[in-house]
């Protein structure tokens, strides 16, 4: 296979976030902290159960129509059961939701590999990053951080565009911006329902990066399989 392109997925995959249990009620208690400072009152429980419910319904929601919602309509949704009648570009909203964005940050950790692997295929290929997340201003953020945006010919952050992994429609936007058809491109992701299933679905060859035990089984399979971001260097050179 002739490779031209190379797409990552962010997170998992070049950058490392710790789990749900670690930065999840930190990031929510300073997004409660930023409202409360700003004169909302609202005690954090009430804040989290109400919350966790308005996410869970757009989650439900994003599963069947792969659209991505930007971070800010859960936290407007949820004032609004409150009583708060702010929309999403409210700079209580939109405070909030950066609180939170800076706080998730603290838990986001670089791959030992993922410069030094993007400094050598820099050049060779047209590399993209097509990510799964609801603030693309944090991913924005995170590139800058890391020192990455600048390696990369596109990026699509699902909360920009409103279509999230496994849509066909994040990935042809994607090769259409590097101009590279389906059947020369490869993708490299973590999960096996967003990453492999979806690039498979375009045509897309999918590079599974194994952080966590494989299903045994699986509707769909990747071409290859690599444990480090290293060896896909060796996976490309025999493409």
């Amino acid at each position: 296979m002739w490779v031209e392109a190379v797409l990552f997925d962010l997170f998992d995959t070049l950058v490392l976030l710790e789990s749900d249990e670690v930065f999840y009620s930190p990031c929510l208690r300073r997004l409660h902290g930023f409202l409360a400072r700003e004169g909302i009152n609202v005690p954090f429980e009430d804040y989290r159960r109400v919350y966790f419910e308005v996410r869970d319904r757009i989650y439900a929601e994003t599963e069947k129509n792969l659209e991505e919602p930007h971070f800010n309509v859960r936290v407007s949704q949820t004032l609004q059961q409150f009583g708060y009648d702010f929309d999403v570009s409210n700079p209580f909203v939109t405070g909030a939701t950066m609180a939170f964005a800076n706080e998730l940050m603290h838990y986001v950790h670089l791959d030992v590999d993922t410069v030094d692997v993007l400094r050598k295929l820099r050049g060779r290929y047209r590399l993209g990053l097509v990510s799964n997340f609801a603030i693309p201003e944090c991913a924005w953020k995170l590139l800058d951080k890391f020192g990455l945006k600048g390696f990369f010919d596109v990026v699509l952050v699902s909360g920009e565009i409103n279509k999230r992994k496994p849509s066909p429609e994040i990935f042809e936007r994607a090769l259409n911006a590097l101009g590279v058809d389906t059947s020369r491109a490869v993708f490299v992701g973590d999960t096996i329902g967003l990453d492999v299933k979806g690039a498979k679905n375009v045509g897309i060859s999918p590079i599974l990066i194994e952080r966590r035990p494989i299903e045994r089984i699986m509707d769909v399979k990747p071409d290859e399989v690599i444990r480090s971001l290293r060896e896909l260097l060796v996976v490309l050179e025999e493409c």
